[in-house]
């Protein structure tokens, strides 16, 4: 029997370093800690091997296509398909950012989402039966989507979305945001917001589609993992990175034969639809 393998992206630090470390713990396989810069990764290893813990790593930059085909690859040859597969590679920008909201749009959703995207199709093909997937969303798709005009929610929460107008959709706001049109077009101005709006509708979509699979019992959800002090939240989060990585674990060990949550948005174990989740503290 072939060795289960488990892949976090974005993984050297934060709530992805955390949910490392617990599959380390209670998932029965190999775990892959994944980051962009080779150096910072290995350190990251490092530090989980001190605390008696041996993951593996791998490079990934989720923005580079010839990256995410390497470590496809790698996971075919060596382990002829994949189990788990959290998606927590993100990029934020600090509200005190001077960039540009157009640069903003673009660049964040081009990790956050077009990224996601591609680390998806590459691996996807290598989900083996009753594999798990797992998309780092936010609290922040919940308040965005609320912000968004009547007209750009019933688009978005359209139940038969399809991809490729969910794809049309983020092209549009990035449009928009580069014409300065965006809060006229029924966008907020809220680039990390706007990229997590697509990651939780891309759930669902995916669901969809993997149900539809010949491989039995795949199951994807998104989830909010809360205020975490991290990087991206500048430290100012309530709750420590291993609290912040308890749901996206939870979600990866699903057992074999679960049907809810499945295709949905979770936040502290509990099921919500993203466009009425309220964070509190």
């Amino acid at each position: 029997m072939s060795t289960k393998v488990a892949v976090v992206t974005g993984s050297n630090k934060g709530i992805g370093y955390a949910i490392v470390r617990g599959l380390c713990k209670q998932f029965k396989g190999d775990v892959f800690l994944t980051a962009r810069n080779e150096e910072l990764g290995k350190k990251a290893i490092q530090s989980l091997n001190e605390e008696g813990f041996s993951p593996k790593f791998h490079q990934l930059d989720i923005t580079d296509q010839a990256s995410i085909e390497r470590l496809r690859d790698f996971l075919k040859n060596t382990y002829g398909g994949l189990d788990i597969l959290v998606n927590n590679a993100g990029m934020a920008y600090k509200n005190a950012s001077p960039a540009p909201f157009a640069e903003q749009a673009e660049v964040t959703n081009k990790t956050n989402y077009f990224g996601t995207i591609a680390v998806c199709d590459a691996l996807f093909p290598l989900l083996r039966p009753h594999a798990r997937v797992v998309h780092l969303s936010s609290m922040a798709s919940s308040y965005a989507i609320r912000k968004c005009s009547p007209e750009v929610q019933a688009k978005f929460l359209n139940p038969n979305i399809t991809i490729e107008e969910l794809t049309a959709l983020m092209n549009d706001f990035i449009q928009a945001a580069k014409n300065g049109e965006h809060e006229k077009k029924g966008y907020p101005s809220s680039a990390y917001s706007m990229s997590k709006v697509g990651i939780s509708v891309l759930t669902h979509i995916q669901q969809r589609q993997l149900s539809a699979d010949s491989r039995e019992d795949i199951i994807v959800n998104s989830c909010c993992p809360g205020y975490v002090d991290t990087d991206m939240s500048s430290h100012k989060g309530p709750k420590t990175i291993d609290e912040g990585a308890d749901t996206p674990i939870y979600l990866a060990l699903l057992p074999e034969g679960t049907k809810s949550p499945a295709g949905e948005f979770v936040a502290d174990r509990k099921v919500y639809k993203f466009n009425e989740y309220e964070y509190k503290m």
